[in-house]
């Protein structure tokens, strides 16, 4: 299972960008999928996570800020991001919980990252 994220670049403070994370491979079913952040010299943090049935999470930090959705027919998650501040400056990697062709458990799977710069 590979996952490709597109969307990252550099955007003005009070900017917004779309990220895209689409997934491919042996997959059956893809249960939650995650978009996490890591900045230099941080822990890698989750920014939102949604369920396969839309229930979505969000860090503190993002809330009303962030959306996060998905195309399960086209096994995608995507991040609105908007009212961008400097401290959203990350690369953001998406993940998620597959159940792959031919087996009953699931597998988590994680994407090269994009990197997102928001200028102040």
């Amino acid at each position: 299972v590979q996952l490709q994220a597109f969307g990252g670049g550099l955007v003005q403070a009070g900017g917004s960008l779309r990220l895209s994370c689409a997934a491919s491979g042996s997959i059956f079913r893809i249960n939650a999928m995650t978009w996490h952040r890591q900045a230099p010299g941080k822990q890698r943090e989750l920014v939102a996570e949604i369920t396969r049935d839309g229930i979505t999470n969000y860090a503190d930090s993002v809330k009303g800020r962030f959306t996060i959705s998905r195309d399960n027919a086209k096994s995608t998650v995507y991040l609105q991001m908007n009212s961008l501040k400097a401290e959203d400056t990350a690369v953001y990697s998406c993940g998620c919980a597959v159940q792959r062709e031919g087996t009953w458990w699931l597998s988590h799977y994680w994407g090269q990252g994009t990197q997102v710069t928001v200028s102040s």
